[in-house]
């Protein structure tokens, strides 16, 4: 009687956490990170810090969810499916970003960490008084930090008005404990350009400027497409200028909804 072979078993994707809020709208948060991932072939996972009312006009109402929520969410993901990366988003809260960065701590994968402070519109998503603990706590324990220059300006004081800014943004950054920091540098005008460094290796990852308004959702993106990199074994270099590449098509993509600012398209590739 022929033995006939074994079904082979079928492959795991690499898995990815994100770690943020959600946007009802769709286009940035949870939302934009889980559909990132399903475009780069990896699993995503969430852990929900909090619920925002948003759309393409700004963000209507946020609420956090309790410490223990926001742990036990976390900890059921990791300790039973396991990560191959971690990216954060939206934190709210010092008692929350006291709460991710000890988890993450303790977590043996690479770390993105996006230090989401305001929407696209401006609307404040993380509490003043977080911001120490984003830098004593949160910066120590990431791979990758993608602060725009906002979020440099909220964390470091310093003003971006040109590269050599970004330069000394990306050092005052480092001193906080990340290993790489990119510092994007799309708000300044000209050809966008960001700033990749370590300290010590240094790139500049430039890209054409599309005449498109609708682009809710790119930091997001970001972050989320540098941990599908970093999960599949690629380095910091390799992961960011995919990332920045995927980014730069999807904002080309991306379309008008509702009567504001429409979202970069997440599936532009497919």
């Amino acid at each position: 009687m022929p033995i006939s072979a074994s079904p082979a078993a079928p492959l795991v994707p690499p898995r990815v956490l994100t770690v943020a809020g959600s946007d009802s709208g769709g286009g940035a948060g949870i939302q934009a990170d889980l559909k990132t991932m399903l475009a780069h072939g990896v699993h995503g996972m969430s852990v929900i810090t909090a619920v925002t009312a948003q759309n393409s006009l700004g963000v209507q109402g946020a609420w956090e969810l309790p410490v223990e929520a926001v742990r036990a969410q976390y900890r059921s993901v990791v300790d039973d499916i396991g990560v191959q990366a971690v990216k954060t988003g939206m934190l709210a809260s010092a008692a929350l970003v006291e709460t991710v960065a000890a988890l993450l701590a303790a977590t043996d994968a690479p770390v993105v960490v996006d230090p989401v402070g305001v929407s696209k519109h401006g609307d404040p998503l993380l509490a003043a008084e977080a911001l120490d603990s984003v830098r004593q706590k949160l910066l120590p324990v990431a791979t990758v930090v993608t602060p725009n220059l906002d979020e440099v300006a909220q964390l470091t004081g310093v003003t971006v008005t040109d590269q050599p800014g970004m330069r000394r943004a990306a050092g005052e950054i480092l001193g906080h404990g990340p290993r790489w920091v990119v510092i994007k540098g799309g708000h300044l005008p000209g050809e966008p350009v960001d700033l990749l460094t370590d300290g010590t290796e240094e790139y500049w990852l430039r890209a054409p400027r599309h005449d498109n308004r609708h682009t809710h959702g790119t930091g997001c993106t970001l972050a989320s497409a540098i941990a599908c990199g970093l999960a599949r074994g690629q380095d910091v270099p390799t992961a960011v200028r995919a990332a920045k590449e995927y980014v730069t098509g999807a904002i080309a993509a991306g379309f008008p909804l509702g009567a504001g600012i429409g979202p970069v398209d997440h599936g532009w590739r497919l």
